[in-house]
């Protein structure tokens, strides 16, 4: 990720603009998952856990659906 000083730009707006870059381009997220090495198993574990949420979300937005 690379941002070039305009003319007449000061360093914070600079940083403000570098930053917003790298929140759209979703860095962040991606370096903190690979900061440490996760086995396989822990993997799966999480997705599971992961479906078991969206599937609770979505029971519940049926639900609410249907009470009306």
């Amino acid at each position: 990720m690379s941002v070039r000083l305009n003319p007449g730009e000061s360093q914070e707006s600079l940083l403000r603009r570098f930053r917003k870059e790298v929140m759209k381009a979703r860095i962040l997220p991606e370096v903190r998952r690979k900061r440490w090495f996760t086995p396989p198993s822990e993997l799966r574990r999480l997705q599971k856990q992961k479906a078991i949420r969206k599937a609770r979300q979505a029971q519940r937005r049926r639900e609410r659906r249907h009470r009306f």
